[in-house]
């Protein structure tokens, strides 16, 4: 018998995907919120497709404020941004 795929829903498209073909956001209780690239961090966590549309949309909409309940800094979505581009090769 085949393990279930744990799934998850992505911030920007808002499909149901695997949790591995998804990017984990996190946000720390201590820390500042961040790519989770191994999905162990502690704290909050959200998913986003591995692609800059996806994070557009999510920043659009303000899905990671919602998600986290808190306002996220101009700062945290240029970084995130720039992770996403460095895993995407640029």
């Amino acid at each position: 018998m085949e393990k279930k795929q744990p799934l998850r829903q992505c911030l920007g498209c808002r499909e149901m995907k695997p949790k591995r073909e998804l990017l984990r956001v996190v946000k720390p209780p201590e820390g500042e919120i961040h790519l989770d690239l191994k999905g162990k961090a502690n704290g909050r966590g959200a998913y986003i497709c591995p692609s800059r549309d996806c994070l557009k949309r999510a920043i659009k909409s303000k899905a990671l404020e919602r998600a986290f309940g808190v306002q996220i800094p101009e700062a945290v979505y240029e970084a995130l941004t720039a992770q996403m581009e460095a895993i995407d090769g640029g």
